[in-house]
């Protein structure tokens, strides 16, 4: 097709005003090819339209005649463009067919599904810590006591290496891997199982996230600790179950109460170990008791042990799981908090009867976990690093939170209270004072000291709300003797100045 003389003049000066960023990383010929695919696609430029000679448009751009051929090979190759030597570069024909693109400020997005919406907002209260580490940030591991030179010794050799395992792998996981798992698990925490029970997930949130999916209907009633972690309870909203809050005191979960009030519940997600945020460990009795229910009710049990490996007054408690005799207890793992967060491996430990379904729903998800964190996490392993580790932070976390308990009691002891502290990563305090909660957290971040709210672990999506003495989360893991000290010290004079809160 031919152009006439107005309408080239017109395209001429289209592409002249086009602008190009010199000094970007951006190669200039990309963004030529950027700016007139746009305007193609908005329907600046039409079909049949000539495009003007490489040379003439690379004196009027001032750029190289190369940049230039760059661009138009490229949008001839995508089908924008077509031509042939001796008679000119043109917008291709077939183009004439189809209306400009329209964007978002003329064609709102449609709505998300019901399910996708629940998706999208099941996360949106959980906060995410980023940035430079600062006291007091929760549940996070030190990773400067990490070997990761020897990580890196066993991931290069893996890399120099490779063998059929680099391949597609079983959704279950790396076999020697969930083997070494089974091994640790029977010895450190009582867990009852075999390899093939053992199933490796991207972090202990996919497995939470696939249980969910897997067991619960649309409306089924689930019971969650009350005060608790939302990230846990984020896969069941996004499942559509009813999410129930039971309240947590000394002995922990209060399963007579979710008895009473949910009796028909389909399942109980429970940290019998160690509760986040209170820090209790769940009695013997109320262990047997949810155990009794759950069985008569055929209710499953997830129990989430996120950081077991952390006691400081005895050896690890056996799990919930070890005393399950009817196969309803789903164990459900993380290695984020023994080794790194960014690592993203956890497990589930499905009862007999679910293993193959739980296999066959993870293949769907994501085929198979990352191969090498997964051969590399069992070299760490076999090789010894993995108990030399555990048992190097339990040291230096015992450490750090006995100076976190001094510095309370030489600074703050008239303040608050304190929490169980024989166990995990953080340790809970309680106001003495009613302060309010939100005014001291703020304070205390123009402070440079990062706290979290025990009200922040509310959860205002499930029903009903479960009241609380107000106070805050203070993890010490990740933090020196002298960073705990002065977080104190600084918290103590937060407080000195934040008014009672009004009744």
């Amino acid at each position: 097709m031919k152009t006439n003389y107005r309408t080239a003049m017109l395209v001429t000066d289209i592409l002249a005003a086009l602008p190009l960023a010199r000094g970007t990383p951006d190669p200039l010929f990309r963004q030529l090819y950027a700016q007139i695919k746009e305007a193609i696609l908005r329907g600046t430029l039409s079909a049949g339209m000539q495009l003007p000679p490489t040379r003439e448009l690379a004196r009027l751009l001032a750029v190289s005649r190369q940049t230039v051929l760059n661009a138009y090979d490229q949008l001839s190759a995508e089908g924008y463009l077509n031509g042939a030597v001796g008679k000119g570069t043109f917008i291709s024909d077939h183009l004439g067919q189809a209306t400009p693109v329209p964007y978002a400020t003329h064609a709102p997005m449609r709505p998300l599904s019901a399910r996708g919406d629940a998706y999208a907002t099941a996360m949106e209260s959980v906060g995410f810590h980023q940035g430079k580490l600062r006291p007091f940030r929760v549940s996070m591991p030190s990773l400067d006591l990490f070997p990761f030179d020897v990580w890196s010794r066993l991931e290069g050799r893996r890399w120099r290496h490779p063998d059929h395992h680099m391949g597609y792998s079983d959704p279950a996981g790396y076999a020697p891997l969930r083997e070494l798992l089974c091994v640790y698990l029977r010895a450190s925490r009582g867990v009852t199982c075999t390899p093939e029970q053992v199933i490796v997930t991207s972090g202990s949130q996919q497995g939470l996230f696939l249980l969910s999916q897997l067991l619960l209907d649309p409306g089924d009633q689930v019971w969650v600790e009350s005060p608790g972690y939302q990230g846990a309870s984020a896969p069941l909203f996004a499942a559509g179950a009813h999410v129930c809050t039971v309240p947590v005191n000394a002995d922990g979960m209060d399963v007579a109460y979710g008895m009473a009030q949910y009796p028909d519940a389909k399942m109980v997600l429970a940290t019998p170990s160690h509760q986040l945020p209170l820090g209790v460990t769940m009695s013997l009795q109320r262990r047997l008791e949810l155990l009794r229910w759950a069985t008569a009710k055929r209710a499953w049990i997830i129990e989430d042990d996120y950081d077991s490996e952390y006691r400081y007054t005895g050896p690890p408690l056996a799990s919930l799981q070890s005393l399950d005799r009817a196969g309803c207890v789903m164990y459900v793992g993380t290695l984020s908090k023994v080794l790194f967060p960014g690592l993203r491996l956890g497990y589930i430990v499905a009862p007999p009867a679910l293993v193959e379904a739980v296999v066959r729903a993870k293949a769907v998800m994501d085929r198979h976990t990352a191969i090498v964190p997964q051969m590399v996490l069992a070299d760490f392993m076999a090789d010894g690093h993995f108990g030399r580790h555990i048992r190097r932070t339990r040291d230096a976390y015992a450490e750090r939170r006995a100076a976190l308990l001094a510095a309370i009691e030489a600074r703050m002891s008239e303040q608050v209270t304190v929490g169980p502290s024989d166990a995990g990563l953080d340790l809970a305090v309680h106001f003495r004072r009613g302060h309010d909660e939100a005014t001291v957290v703020a304070r205390a971040l123009e402070q440079g000291i990062e706290t979290r709210a025990l009200d922040y672990y509310a959860n205002r999506m499930a029903t009903p709300a479960c009241a609380f003495a107000p106070g805050l989360l203070l993890g010490f893991s990740s933090l020196t003797t002298a960073q705990i000290v002065h977080g104190i010290d600084v918290l103590a004079k937060v407080l000195a100045k934040v008014p009672k809160r009004a009744p």
